[in-house]
């Protein structure tokens, strides 16, 4: 098993990511992270959708994917092959911010940043990737935290745009 970040290029219809969802439940296959986006392109969204499967298994879900109407391309990449983050959110109680500079500490050793202070609690942002994001929550639990929430992965890929090249390729085909 081994973790794949699948991008699905789309047109922006209704429906559709739940047909796209539908995909990995028929196979039992959990969906770590899903993020939804309008793309460089106008009209294409897009997905991005990381899971923990084998590479046989990585390439039937990105076929079944592009059998779906609405889909225009869909590709997958390792890790290496992308550039990726998260964006996560912390909200704390004012108290513990208030009273010593522990928390204050923290934030600059995450490269964290205060988004809001308010008379009961502060929110705090940290970008970067998920042990980066783990490890500042871990550090916060300790002090006391109200909430978290981390969002999906968003990615580029490190070689050029793929549906660039693919639609090209089209493009090419039909004046050939």
């Amino acid at each position: 098993m081994n973790e794949y970040t699948i991008t699905v290029f789309t047109e922006h219809q209704t429906g559709l990511l739940s047909r796209v969802v539908a995909i990995f439940t028929r196979r039992h296959i959990n969906v770590e992270s899903l993020t939804t986006s309008q793309s460089s392109m106008p009209g294409i969204h897009r997905f991005t959708i990381v899971v923990n499967v084998t590479e046989d298994m990585v390439k039937k879900l990105v076929a079944q994917l592009e059998k779906q109407v609405d889909v225009v391309k869909a590709f997958y990449y390792e890790r290496e092959e992308i550039v990726y983050q998260e964006i996560a959110l912390y909200k704390v109680p004012t108290s513990v911010f208030m009273n010593n500079n522990r928390v204050e500490r923290l934030i600059r050793a995450h490269n964290a940043r205060v988004l809001e202070i308010e008379q009961e609690y502060i929110v705090i942002e940290k970008t970067g990737q998920e042990h980066e994001t783990e490890a500042l929550l871990a550090e916060l639990k300790e002090i006391g935290i109200y909430e978290f929430v981390r969002s999906g992965r968003i990615a580029v890929v490190r070689p050029m745009e793929q549906l660039s090249k693919y639609l090209q390729s089209l493009r090419v085909a039909e004046e050939g």
